[in-house]
């Protein structure tokens, strides 16, 4: 009995798979087999073992640290402590907490939360933020004024050196406060922007242009000198940039040379125009005379150099030249070489000498040990 009704369940759920025309059903195999994979791969979540790319430690080695996936990542990157990951992203943001950092490897951008730190603390960040962005402008702005009352303040020096005293006080006391505000300034930037013109190199430039006609001139001959070459056909041109090549743009003495362009008139004018009762004229006559004797001398000097380069000759390298005229730098590679040996046997004498302290103070004491005791 008990088998018969078994059989006829089984029959009744396999009829139940038929329609009430006797044709079977179909069965959804798609759905089955992704829900299969779902799980199989959730289970192999479950079962993979988390790995922290920035500790390289495992579950086994910290069991209570909370783990984080915070990107797209898969694999041995997929998994890193949230400590870990706050540290390095701290290393990353360098104090700034609204930095947005990404995945290194996928460059996903991590969601970082900050909490609320309330109403108080928030205003007092924004200052702080609001004071970060404004300090670079504050400095500049201070350094601005700076300069710009070291101007005045020169200006003012130099009006007072260069007319006198009591005469330069009295033009101050006399002169509107706007006006001041604006000349004073002038003077220090007037006497920069003059020395940074260099005249000495255009008259030497134009000099040189025509050197083969001041024979003419014995004095331009004796400030210029030239070679005693007959004029050739084609004459070697001047080079328009060897001038400003030999001797570079220097910033710092175009500084130092204009402010002490002043003192340095006001000197000349009482040391050579003594008779001129004006200290202004004075002053003035002894600062034209002041350039106009240093550019003299500069151009000299240039044109100098000039032949100097323009006679220069190449010669042979045979033995006979090599003893006539690479003596000196011979002579200077032997100084040479034998000062790096001294230099190098002094460094083996210092090393060598601990280790022969060392050695004494081991012969002294098997010394002591060796002698016969009373």
């Amino acid at each position: 009995m008990l088998s018969d009704e078994l059989e006829s369940g089984a029959t009744d759920e396999q009829q139940g798979t038929s329609d009430e025309q006797g044709q079977p059903l179909p069965i959804n195999s798609s759905s089955t087999a992704t829900e299969r994979v779902n799980q199989s791969s959730a289970a192999t979540d479950e079962q993979e073992e988390r790995y922290c790319w920035v500790c390289f430690a495992t579950e086994e080695d910290d069991k209570f640290a909370p783990w984080v996936q915070p990107c797209n990542c898969r694999g041995a990157t997929k998994w890193v402590h949230q400590s870990c990951l706050k540290r390095w992203i701290d290393e990353k943001q360098k104090g700034n907490p609204y930095k947005s950092i990404s995945c290194p490897q996928c460059q996903t951008e991590y969601i970082i939360i900050l909490p609320s730190m309330g109403s108080f603390a928030f205003m007092l960040e924004r200052l702080d933020i609001i004071a970060k962005q404004l300090s670079p402008c504050v400095a500049a702005g201070a350094i601005v004024c700076s300069i710009y009352w070291s101007a005045i303040t020169f200006g003012a020096v130099t009006v007072l050196q260069t007319t006198g005293f009591e005469r330069g006080l009295l033009i101050l006391e006399q002169a509107e406060p706007l006006a001041l505000l604006v000349c004073l300034p002038a003077i220090p930037a007037a006497l920069v922007l003059g020395r940074m013109i260099r005249w000495e190199d255009m008259v030497l430039r134009m000099l040189q242009n025509t050197q083969y006609n001041i024979r003419k001139y014995p004095v331009i001959s004796f400030m210029l000198p030239v070679t005693n070459e007959p004029t050739p056909s084609y004459p070697e041109p001047f080079p328009n940039n060897s001038i400003n090549a030999s001797e570079p743009l220097s910033v710092t003495r175009i500084f130092c040379g204009a402010l002490m362009l002043p003192t340095v008139s006001t000197i000349v004018g009482k040391m050579f125009f003594k008779s001129i009762k004006n200290d202004l004229h004075r002053t003035l006559l002894g600062g034209f005379a002041f350039v106009a004797i240093k550019g003299v001398l500069k151009i000299y000097f240039h044109q100098k150099k000039h032949n100097r380069a323009k006679q220069r000759n190449i010669l042979d390298y045979t033995q006979e030249n090599i003893r006539k005229y690479g003596f000196r730098s011979q002579h200077l590679q032997q100084l040479q070489q034998q000062h790096q040996h001294l230099h190098q046997m002094a460094n083996e004498r210092a090393a060598q000498q601990p280790q022969a302290i060392a050695n004494v103070g081991d012969e002294a004491g098997s010394g002591d040990n060796q002698r016969p005791r009373p």
